[in-house]
């Protein structure tokens, strides 16, 4: 194999972000270290608002990470023992340890398949007298449907929780995530479309209630210092973190944008795959999707196995990712919720297809075009 003519294509290049603000940020960490307000300092005041304001809600409340954000958020919402909490199989494991850490009961639901997202038609026929909330997850960076959560969540008097840890101002239907429902979670990752240089989360609420809940149980469950009134933790954002967010925040718009349209540009490139049983996940949200990740499904219809593919790829110099290979409900540490395979086809299926592409902003069409060239050369 000719190496020279070889491409290097990774998953997640961060580097096009973080080159031209090098100033920016190296200033904004300064100023923190000048100001040496580490633990909820001003950078943290600033960008809950910031991130809040862009988002379409009141309040913003920095947590140590997205886990911490669902946990910390449902039990502001007043979700605990005693209550079911539907949320989709086909997730990452944060946000069934975020509803387990409340001391509610998860009840898990399958997906849909052409969306991978959450089945209301299944979350639907889960709802039982004890069910308090639904977590719908806006996985990929698309959003559950806002007007179909609302109609199930009227009907049948669900809190809305939205796990909007990969969907930062992603739309739908003229919402924005973590606009819809009682409160959502984000987490800044720093692979999420908005990413810290470590951990970091928040909690999003329209609720003035809600929001002084959680920055209480945030900081030990101390609305006043040494004065407890809830059984809190520590998760706060660190000063040092949102910091960065801040600097990174305004051009978040641009780079959900070149996503967006790098997805399109694969979307078109893999139009003549799809007769060899290869699909892209599909986008019911047109722009308003933000990408997080570009996913697509090596289906049975395929004559080449997803191994083979990834095998292949990556001898060409293309990394790619499985996000996930094992849906909550087959995973050994949440055996005991009593769930079997068999019990969600459609998580199960996916989670034996689905093929995550490299995707960042700033993946220019020569890479998009170099990996689906690469795709195309698999032998099928």
């Amino acid at each position: 194999m000719n190496h020279q003519a070889q491409q290097q294509v990774p998953f997640v290049d961060l580097q096009p972000q973080h080159e031209p603000l090098q100033a920016q940020l190296q200033q904004a960490l300064k100023a923190v270290v000048e100001r040496g307000d580490f633990i909820l300092g001003k950078a943290v005041v600033d960008f809950e608002a910031a991130f809040a304001a862009a988002s379409g809600v009141e309040y913003g409340i920095g947590v140590a990470s997205g886990t911490g954000a669902i946990a910390l958020g449902l039990q502001a919402c007043g979700v605990g023992a005693g209550d079911e909490v539907i949320l989709p199989s086909n997730t990452f494991i944060a946000t069934l340890i975020g509803v387990l850490q409340t001391g509610a009961t998860p009840i898990l639901v399958d997906c849909d398949s052409s969306t991978a997202l959450i089945d209301l038609k299944a979350a639907q026929k889960a709802i039982t007298t004890k069910t308090k909330a639904i977590v719908p997850v806006h996985l990929y960076g698309q959003m559950v449907s806002p007007k179909q959560l609302l109609a199930l969540a009227d009907t049948h008097n669900l809190l809305i929780f939205e796990d909007a840890a990969q969907a930062h101002l992603a739309q739908r239907e003229g919402y924005l995530a973590g606009s819809i429902g009682k409160a959502a979670a984000f987490s800044f990752y720093p692979s999420k479309n908005l990413g810290a240089f470590g951990n970091g989360g928040i909690v999003l609420t329209k609720d003035a209630t809600i929001a002084a809940k959680v920055r209480s149980l945030r900081n030990y469950g101390a609305p006043q210092k040494y004065f407890h009134t809830d059984i809190g933790t520590n998760s706060r954002l660190d000063t040092l973190q949102a910091a960065v967010l801040n600097v990174k925040l305004p051009y978040l718009g641009g780079w959900n944008q070149s996503r967006n349209s790098a997805a399109m540009y694969y979307d078109a490139l893999l139009e003549p795959l799809q007769s060899q049983g290869i699909f892209p996940i599909e986008n019911q949200s047109d722009t308003g999707h933000i990408y997080h990740l570009y996913v697509i499904r090596v289906s049975a219809g395929c004559p080449v196995d997803r191994q083979t593919i990834q095998d292949e790829l990556a001898a060409l110099g293309i990394q790619t990712g499985i996000h996930y290979p094992i849906p909550c409900h087959l995973q050994p540490a949440y055996q005991y919720l009593g769930y079997q395979a068999g019990d969600f086809p459609q998580a199960e299926t996916l989670s034996q297809e689905i093929l995550s592409l490299p995707m960042y902003p700033g993946l220019s069409e020569a890479q998009i075009s170099y990996v689906v060239d690469c795709l195309k050369k698999v032998r099928f």
